[in-house]
């Protein structure tokens, strides 16, 4: 049985600043100002941007991962596992990375894969979310879900994460797994989701090949960083104090190499992300973007 575990608190720390007032000028700022301003700021903003900095060109993922604290601090499942909690009582709208929102910030083109895939299989949707916590996406989601004939999320994730899952969060729609090959087994999914995960595996090409192997159709990329560059670039991710202290291996994938693995797939639509083109502090520019697959 292939197991993919990594070394992280959920393979999905990409974040956003706190709600209060930085977050609204945020909004404001990209709601008023001409999307050609926008891009102009971010130019100069760079690594800055949203208070997320990506620095170094490390030669290897273990001189990163020196560099860095890592995923495995118990604190940020602490942190997650109470922000999904408050969700459930109500106390918030939406949880993403440990930060509450009074709105759900959603993914559109996400959302639109996930309906089309159910609309091919007849309003049925059984998802394998490779990387997604304590199941933020099914939750971020659900509203549109719930219209569905029939749903199926189960989370793929660290040990402790998916033991919390089980423990806390699991129910008949929502189910967590330590391996894909378990998920793949117990659900046989229609749909692979992978948020903003690829970049935080020590090696995601081995974790593709074990998707590869599934019985899903169609695969959701979203929120990942590439480049134009020929092989991957490892560097340090570090998060906003704000948010928590913490810092992490990172990749910026090489967008031609990503894509010729995935060529027994087709390509049904790609699109940008939120996050849009941000630098490394040694001047790699890169883009968070996402694509839709069918095979």
């Amino acid at each position: 049985m292939t197991e993919v575990h990594g070394e992280g608190a959920a393979w999905e720390p990409a974040v956003r600043t706190k709600p209060g007032w930085a977050g609204r000028a945020k909004t404001l700022v990209r709601e008023w100002i001409p999307p050609a301003a926008v891009r102009l700021l971010r130019r100069f903003a760079g690594r800055h941007w949203g208070g997320l900095r990506f620095e170094g060109d490390f030669v290897t993922w273990e001189d990163a991962k020196a560099a860095s604290t890592g995923y495995a601090d118990a604190s940020i499942l602490a942190k997650v596992t109470e922000a999904t909690l408050k969700v459930r009582r109500g106390e918030a709208t939406y949880e993403r990375d440990s930060v509450l929102f009074d709105q759900i910030q959603y993914s559109w083109p996400l959302l639109a894969a996930l309906m089309w895939a159910a609309a091919r299989s007849r309003s049925r949707l059984t998802v394998l979310d490779f990387g997604g916590a304590l199941g933020g996406g099914y939750h971020q989601n659900r509203r549109f879900l719930d219209g569905l004939g029939e749903v199926r999320w189960g989370v793929v994730e660290q040990p402790h994460y998916a033991a919390t899952g089980r423990a806390l969060f699991e129910n008949e729609q929502l189910r967590f797994f330590d391996t894909i090959d378990e998920c793949d087994a117990k659900l046989r999914p229609n749909v692979i989701v992978l948020g903003s995960v690829l970049q935080y595996l020590p090696d995601p090409d081995l974790v593709l090949q074990a998707l590869e192997r599934t019985s899903a159709n169609v695969m959701i990329v979203d929120r990942t960083p590439f480049a134009s560059i020929e092989q991957d670039r490892i560097s340090v991710q570090r998060v906003p104090t704000s948010i928590y202290e913490a810092s992490y291996p990172c990749r910026i994938l090489s967008r031609k190499r990503i894509r010729a693995l995935l060529s027994g797939w087709n390509t049904l639509e790609t699109f940008k992300c939120a996050e849009g083109t941000m630098s490394t502090d040694v001047g790699l520019r890169f883009t968070f973007e996402g694509f839709i697959l069918q095979r």
